[in-house]
């Protein structure tokens, strides 16, 4: 019965960009991510890390940061304390995220109950995914129903007293019609002073099948995070590293730093499969966001007077997206070269509102844009009032993008694929100013190409190059930052070159590696000859290699092991010329071992480490290398029950874990146990 199913999930086409590969293993055999068809991770010309739903579990990830934490040049950075906000090899982002491969681009900090696995691509990939993915970005393929038998409830609590539990509920009504419900609830504080955290969810999913060769999956999603904004610790300008102080200390103000958020996203995907073999694909999905979050944050501290300055600021955003794709995939062949093509259409339309008003402090009766506290009891207790100061935000924005794509993988030889492939963007913002009443509109005609080639001297070895353009308009990854000067001023460009190897050593286990240089052109800089103009520069470089093994070494070992090198460089403007991007370690390195002794017991070990970086393009204040020890038991006591225990920070190492400018550092959590109990149906 379980094989008939699976060839049904597979007919029905609903998980369109499905990674094929063993669920109890780290590796993937292949995925449609990336190209949009179904194809072999060796036979793509880029590099990508894909954290299969094992992996998630066994080293209980919950967050963006610890998906990211093993993954070769990626990290992570603050992002205010509201907000997700990797590092793709030097270029960080607030936007560069999706779902199923659909944009999903508000500033939040996402949850991985409902996440089947999730994708990490390097580089630009604006040929598939349009504007914006400079550095990469990443995608969360989501639990859909389906035919296959499948279902758990988790509950996890740590020492830091984290609370949660997660439901996965899937039923396969007949033949025709699966459904699927999946859940969260999480109530948490942790080792931050006047931290807290809850948030909920709720991902029912339908699969229908009309035809034996046409599918609906419809999918509705509710999300809601409500948290402390916390952004850290200020640097001491005594050594111009972190301030050496307890790690739980809180500077701000508790009742004024608060941060929302609710999604509610409807998703609908209808396939279908022609008799010639060809496969028609659309997609729409509606998402609405509503975003808000205040917060009192450090400032400069001042060693000799033992006061640390703190601002505030309010920001709300009101978010509705609405896209869709439609994607042909078809096979022919012409003068012995079989063609895999890929034509599409997309349009896109958001609409977001942004609303931004800076936080005055009452004291002694007069209202002040900054205040002091002293470091022995930073927290802040007088009233604060919100209102527009400055450039203060008050938008309403329009962004429409209309887009054309056609891709060709072709099989030159048994020994020869190339990749190439082109996409067409129409992109247009409209912005109206509602404090000033200055409408702005930018137009951009943006041609990003891909272009690949790939030599397989061996079936399970490929060789490749590749280069890949994206672009960034000039209102911005969020949408919010048109201004006069900047409005006709083409987008900032990003040009990747990769020359990489993949090898498969065996079925169980792959090797990846590659060496790029990823370029920032069209930046713009203040024209030294006249300072009311603008000149389009060079702006940066990062220079890289990655290395990733992954997989199973023998039967009971699951093996990760990751190391990237970033050398980046700041070309422009003059007075950055010469220094280094920001929270780019030179080196990272990361290793995850899982050994599984018997049924019932297993073992997990893991170890991350990163070289010193600078916090800020200034390069003035140092955020210290690391190395830090994690671990994880695993036992099974009955069928379908599994027991662990997840230690973060085995050692209890004190460090600084990422930070947002020189003065909102966050420390690393010191050590904390996490035990789960998982039973699956």
């Amino acid at each position: 019965m379980t094989t008939a199913s699976t060839v049904l999930a597979d007919d029905v086409r609903i998980e369109h960009i499905e990674v094929k590969g063993e669920k109890l293993n780290y590796k993937v055999q292949a995925t449609t991510t990336a190209t949009k068809t179904n194809t072999l991770l060796r036979d793509i010309p880029q590099s990508i890390t894909v954290l299969t739903e094992q992996q998630i579990a066994d080293q209980s990830m919950q967050s963006m940061a610890d998906v990211v934490r093993y993954v070769p040049g990626v990290q992570m950075s603050q992002g205010e304390g509201h907000r997700d906000a990797p590092i793709f090899r030097g270029n960080i982002s607030t936007a560069d995220f999706f779902v199923n491969g659909v944009r999903d681009d508000v500033q939040y900090l996402r949850d991985l109950y409902n996440a089947e696995r999730i994708e990490v691509l390097k580089g630009p990939s604006g040929m598939i995914f349009g504007r914006g993915g400079a550095g990469g970005l990443i995608n969360r393929v989501s639990k859909q129903a389906n035919w296959l038998a499948t279902g758990g409830l988790d509950l996890s609590y740590s020492a830091q007293q984290q609370g949660r539990v997660a439901a996965d509920y899937n039923h396969a009504v007949n033949e025709e019609l699966a459904v699927r419900l999946t859940g969260v609830y999480e109530d948490s504080d942790s080792f931050r002073d006047y931290f807290y955290a809850k948030r909920s969810g709720l991902n029912p999913t339908l699969t229908y099948k009309l035809t034996e060769q046409t599918s609906l999956a419809l999918s509705y999603e509710y999300f809601d995070d409500e948290r402390l904004t916390d952004r850290g610790l200020p640097s001491d300008p005594r050594t111009n590293k972190p301030l050496d102080t307890r790690r739980s200390l809180y500077i701000g103000s508790p009742q004024n730093s608060i941060s929302t958020v609710t999604v509610d996203a409807f998703s609908a995907t209808l396939s279908h499969e022609f008799d010639n073999g060809a496969t028609l694909i659309n997609q729409t999905r509606y998402a609405d966001y509503d975003k808000y979050y205040d917060n009192v944050f450090a400032g400069v501290y001042n060693p000799e007077t033992e006061l640390v300055s703190i601002s505030s600021y309010s920001s709300a955003t009101a978010r509705e997206n609405l896209i869709n794709q439609t994607d042909l995939t078809f096979e022919i062949n012409t003068a012995g070269i079989n063609h895999k093509l890929l034509t599409g259409i997309e349009y896109s339309k958001q609409d977001t509102d942004n609303k931004r008003l800076t936080g005055y402090f009452s004291d002694l009766g007069v209202d002040i844009s900054s205040t002091l506290v002293p470091l022995s009891n930073p927290v802040y207790n007088g009233a604060i009032t919100y209102r527009a100061a400055g450039s203060d935000a008050d938008n309403y924005g329009e962004a429409v993008a209309k887009a054309v794509y056609l891709q060709d993988q072709m099989e030159l030889s048994e020994q020869w694929i190339a990749v190439m492939g082109v996409r067409y963007d129409q992109f247009s913002v409209d912005l109206y100013n509602n404090r000033t009443n200055v409408e702005l509109s930018s137009d951009d005609d943006l041609l990003s190409p891909r272009a690949g080639l790939i030599y397989k001297p061996v079936t399970d070895i490929s060789v490749y190059v590749n280069y890949s353009k994206s672009y960034v308009p000039r209102a911005g990854e969020q949408l919010a930052g048109l201004s006069v000067t900047t409005a006709a001023l083409e987008p900032e460009a990003f040009v990747n070159r990769e020359l990489g190897l993949k090898w498969d050593l065996s079925d169980h286990l792959a090797l990846t590696t590659a060496v790029y240089k990823l370029e920032r052109t069209n930046v713009a800089v203040t024209d030294p000859s006249d300072p009311t103009a603008l000149l389009l520069v060079d702006g940066q470089n990062v220079k890289g290699a990655e290395f990733e093994l992954n997989g199973q070494f023998m039967t009971g070992w699951d093996y990760i092991f990751g190391y990237a090198h970033q050398d980046s460089e700041i070309e422009a403007p003059a007075t950055s010329r010469g220094k280094v991007l920001a929270q780019v370690p030179r080196n990272k390195v990361s290793i995850w071992n899982k050994y599984q002794f018997n049924e019932m017991w297993g073992v997990g070990l893991g170890f991350v480490a990163q070289s010193d970086s600078y916090i800020a393009t200034d390069n003035l204040v140092t955020l210290p290398g690391f190395g830090r020890v994690d671990a994880a038991i695993f036992i099974n006591p009955a069928d379908k029950l599994r027991l662990q225990l997840n230690v973060e920070n085995l050692t209890d190492k004190r460090y600084a874990a990422s930070a947002h400018n020189n003065n909102n550092i966050m420390p690393g959590s010191p050590v904390n146990a996490r035990l789960s109990m998982s039973y699956k149906f």
